[in-house]
């Protein structure tokens, strides 16, 4: 079969490999679509921390069974599925106690270990979530970071009656705005810098888009939400610029919630964040029941997934599609890599 190396930063190569053996506890997948997320890129420009040359990238997936192994319940050859892409030790204390999500060994295919970027792929069926027959390959592999979003609403607790600001439309910033208000938030606004990424969020029924280049932050927020302000604020840009509009403009005692990733160490505010009694909070990744809930939002229509896809690639296209991320960082939001039609 056919297999994708990144074997340095912006040098991607295809190589003839052997289909691997299915154990008992494996799967076999036949991979149909990749999505490029944000931590792909960072591979791509060599700048994650956490990956090492060379790498079988691909973790936002889709596919179908083609084989199961003997002592495979549950899962059935030519179901649609997706894939929890951790891989954890199963033995640490998160681990134990219903946190896998932050093993102490965690690993993620595409980064630590090999990624799905292939024509076929094996996991432990343990890995493999079910998909809704009806659900596209393309929706099947937005799953993942549609799972990143539920997690990270989750952090909050119940969001139902809240009033929600959410920093950056990016793919992650318009996902966390739709579970909002898909799991029944009052209020949802949602900022960034205008352009593509603002019309999707408008198109996917986000309450209320600011441009921050046209508006003024603090002004737009008092005017959504009111002097009460909202009840938790989600950073999904991961600048000093918008955590620091969220320590500035919190309402006192309320929640920040950090879901994007700082590029480098942040200069930020600790002194209103303590006097103001904020809880700042992290959420990393997902866990199976996020998932869950990613797949009844699209299956209900309450989360809009093919607004976010700007471009479609084939699989032997790969470099042409970071190339042409590069080239539109303003309005790209989810790149799919077409591997088997």
């Amino acid at each position: 079969m056919i297999q994708q190396v990144m074997t340095a930063p912006k040098r991607i190569t295809f190589r003839e490999v052997d289909l691997p053996a299915v154990k008992e506890q494996d799967v076999k997948i036949k991979i149909h679509r990749i999505g490029v997320c944000g931590s792909d890129i960072h591979v791509w420009h060599g700048t994650h921390p956490f990956t090492s040359y060379p790498v079988t990238q691909g973790h936002e997936v889709s596919g179908e069974i083609v084989e199961l192994g003997a002592g495979v319940q549950g899962l059935r050859v030519g179901q649609k599925v997706t894939i929890q892409p951790q891989v954890v030790c199963g033995k640490c204390y998160p681990c134990t106690h219903g946190k896998y999500n932050l093993c102490e060994e965690l690993k993620v295919m595409g980064f630590q270990t090999t990624g799905t970027a292939s024509e076929y792929f094996v996991c432990p069926a343990v890995k493999v979530t079910p998909l809704p027959e009806d659900m596209s390959y393309d929706e099947g592999a937005m799953i993942e970071p549609l799972a990143v979003a539920v997690h990270a609403v989750r952090k909050f607790g119940d969001v139902q009656g809240k009033d929600v600001c959410v920093l950056g439309a990016g793919t992650i910033g318009n996902l966390v705005a739709q579970v909002a208000k898909g799991l029944g938030a009052r209020k949802v606004m949602i900022t960034s810098h205008g352009g593509k990424k603002m019309e999707v969020a408008r198109a996917c029924g986000i309450h209320r888009v600011i441009d921050t280049h046209a508006e003024d932050f603090g002004e737009a927020f008092l005017e959504t939400f009111g002097p009460d302000k909202a009840d938790v604020i989600y950073d999904c840009a991961g600048t000093d610029l918008t955590m620091g509009q969220a320590i500035r403009y919190a309402r006192k005692g309320s929640t920040i919630i950090l879901v994007a990733v700082f590029g480098k160490m942040a200069n930020v505010d600790l002194a209103v964040l303590n006097d103001h009694e904020l809880d700042l909070n992290t959420t990393m990744m997902y866990r199976s029941e996020d998932y869950d809930t990613a797949i009844e939002l699209v299956n209900k229509g309450l989360v809009s997934l093919k607004p976010l896809i700007s471009a479609h690639f084939a699989f032997k296209d790969y470099e042409n599609a970071y190339h042409f991320i590069d080239a539109n960082k303003a309005s790209c939001l989810k790149v799919i890599i077409d591997v088997n039609d």
